[in-house]
């Protein structure tokens, strides 16, 4: 399925894996141009070349940066500016959950989460508003069910999560009408920390398949299995799109019904 983003200037943070990947393909696919940017510039790169291959130069464009450093932020603003002009869409794709209870969590890590969490949002958004105005376009920013649904071992991930929930609410308030904000709530998704830990299991004769199976049980998700990178995409492809024009301040759970919220 893909999305009607004919003549349309998307930007992606965190575009070079996982979620962030699978939207920067789906949005090229749906006719987007593409600016992306991460912090591995040796991956950017390699993953510019294909996206280059497969859609075409013109289309593609890639930063290396720390979506925390706002002088770089502000100059990937600059260039894509510079190069189309305009800015239809921004998905602000945060990065991983930090794993810690409330006595494991130093006064340094609550700033260095919040930090995070917060400013990944603020200064991308800070950035691209201007153009996002004159366009009218849309941000869609990739959060976590924690915002909802903490847990007790990612106490610090889960409170900061909140924080941009309520950020986000704010933002779809203070720029409407013409801006619109929304999110995307993750639960497992079968990508970055998780593949990670599938490759550092102890039993490593058992599959992808089986033990992600396992997890999807022991974390009680009703669909019974972990969602796909390209699953997620398409939530945010769609927020974003005019299909949702009348969406605003709004989140779209992606968990396999793990949400036991109201």
């Amino acid at each position: 399925m893909a999305y009607d983003y004919n003549g349309a200037v998307a930007v992606v943070t965190g575009g070079s894996s996982g979620v962030g990947l699978a939207a920067v393909r789906l949005l090229l696919e749906s006719g987007a141009r593409v600016a992306f940017c991460a912090r591995n510039e040796g991956r950017l790169n390699d993953v510019t070349q294909v996206l280059a291959r497969d859609f075409g130069e013109q289309n593609v464009m890639s930063m290396a940066l720390s979506v925390l450093d706002e002088v770089h932020v502000d100059g990937f603003a600059d260039a894509v500016r510079d190069r189309w002009n305009r800015c239809d869409l921004l998905v602000n794709n945060a990065g991983q959950g930090r794993i810690s209870t409330f006595a494991d969590t130093t006064n340094d890590d609550w700033r260095a989460e919040y930090e995070l969490k917060l400013f990944s949002q603020i200064l991308p958004t800070r950035a691209f508003l201007p153009m996002l105005r004159v366009s009218k376009g849309a941000i869609v920013a990739v959060n976590s069910l924690l915002a909802y649904q903490p847990e007790p071992h990612m106490v610090c991930t889960s409170s900061a999560r909140a924080g941009v929930q309520n950020l986000l609410k704010s933002l779809s308030v203070e720029f409407a009408p013409e801006v619109r904000v929304n999110s995307v709530l993750l639960g497992l998704i079968g990508s970055g920390q998780w593949s990670r830990r599938f490759a550092e299991r102890e039993d490593q004769s058992v599959s992808r398949e089986e033990w992600y199976g396992e997890l999807a049980r022991k974390k009680g998700i009703p669909l019974g299995r972990l969602g796909d990178a390209q699953e997620a995409a398409h939530a945010i492809a769609f927020l974003g799109s005019k299909s949702a024009s009348y969406i605003t301040g709004a989140q779209l759970e992606v968990s396999g019904g793990l949400a036991r919220h109201i």
